[in-house]
């Protein structure tokens, strides 16, 4: 099993210093996540959606990454692919550029950026998000296996070469961001990895991973992207890890509540996120059950999609190492490839992730390791 994390570069306060403040502390977590044995770092792609995502140019912040480690996986999770946002053969030249300066350490994820909000700025109409994302994996998959390159489909290209070539053969794995069922079910028919989110938890995973084996039973490779297919499925993990498991479960819940509202506010038209002091309701809130917390997140009435969400389900690794461990077996047992870390969430402190960071590294990861890996 693999262990990675993701950046949104989320925050509670959108201001341009604290804005500047969290994109370093979030290249400070990456480099520290190869420090502490993780395998990879995913960074998403979005666009103009204040406080939910600022990574907004997230092959800079992967550069950025690369140049500062040497071993951990550089992973775009996901890279917006309907042409409004950018050609594929950019898409092709910068993630070749960045396999070379890594030595082979991209991973690429495609994305459809269908929000309203960043459609808008970029003129993308959501009739062709599915079909130009799959026509982009198609075009960068075949312009990096192809001395010369030329395509005939809603854009014609070339002929002529993409450079540089990238270090791995024939190309960076492809993964695709999976949200539901039937973009599970392309991934596995696409021929390309699974890249699950949502704060459902372990049961959703399990139907999740059922959806996208069964699409990889049925399918019959013609609709392959690649003579390369990729079969790994990457799941969600929300996390905070700290020796006060109290004080860690109040952290995690609250910043997910942060991430569940700034969704339901792009996605939903619900009103903008807001950062929750913490009072004595609250406090005492945590203490009590885990269902009566739960209870307690469902108040605002979101109307964010379940899979975003879980409806806030709060059974995730949230407390000290041993419920982290506990979560992670439940993943391992589904079948999951990879447990994608969600750390850095609007109103987690930089210490918390940090800290999450180490206790992953020294008592999590080294659980699900084979003797001297």
């Amino acid at each position: 099993m693999k262990f990675s994390m993701i950046f949104e570069a989320q925050m509670a306060d959108p201001s341009p210093a604290q804005e500047r403040q969290v994109l370093h502390d979030c290249v400070e977590q990456a480099v520290y996540a190869e420090e502490m044995g993780f395998d990879r770092v995913w960074a998403v792609e979005h666009h103009s959606l204040t406080q939910y995502a600022h990574m907004s140019a997230s092959e800079i912040f992967l550069t950025w990454v690369a140049a500062r480690t040497r071993r951990i996986r550089i992973g775009h999770g996901v890279v917006t692919m309907p042409f409004g946002y950018q050609h594929p053969v950019r898409v092709a030249e910068r993630a070749a550029m960045l396999d070379v300066l890594s030595g082979g350490r991209v991973d690429i994820g495609a994305g459809r950026g269908a929000t309203a909000q960043e459609m808008s700025m970029f003129g993308v109409r959501p009739e062709d998000t599915y079909p130009q994302m799959e026509e982009a994996l198609r075009i960068f998959s075949a312009a990096w296996r192809e001395e010369r390159f030329e395509w005939h489909g809603t854009l014609d290209i070339g002929p002529g070469a993409v450079l540089p070539r990238p270090v791995q053969e024939p190309h960076p794995p492809l993964f695709m961001a999976c949200s539901k069922h039937d973009t599970l079910q392309l991934a596995a028919e696409l021929g390309i990895g699974a890249l699950v989110m949502g704060f459902a938890g372990a049961d959703d995973v399990r139907t999740m991973r059922k959806v996208y084996d069964d699409a990889r039973a049925a399918r019959t490779g013609e609709r392959f992207v690649s003579d390369r297919p990729n079969d790994h499925l990457a799941a969600l993990c929300p996390t905070v890890v700290l020796d006060d498991a109290e004080l860690a479960l109040r952290l995690g819940t609250r910043g997910q509540r942060f991430f569940a509202e700034s969704i339901a506010h792009w996605y939903g038209n619900a009103p903008a996120p807001t950062a929750y002091a913490e009072d004595e309701d609250h406090v005492a809130a945590m203490k009590k059950d885990r269902d009566e917390l739960v209870a307690r997140l469902h108040e605002s009435n979101i109307p964010a999609r379940p899979v975003d969400t879980g409806t806030f389900n709060a059974e995730h690794a949230y407390g000290d190492t041993a419920r982290a461990v506990d979560y992670v077996r439940q993943l391992a047992e589904i079948g999951v490839d990879e447990v994608m870390c969600l750390i850095q969430m609007g109103t987690v402190p930089q210490e918390a992730c940090m800290e999450t960071i180490r206790q992953w590294g020294e008592h999590v990861i080294p659980q699900f390791r084979a003797p001297g890996a």
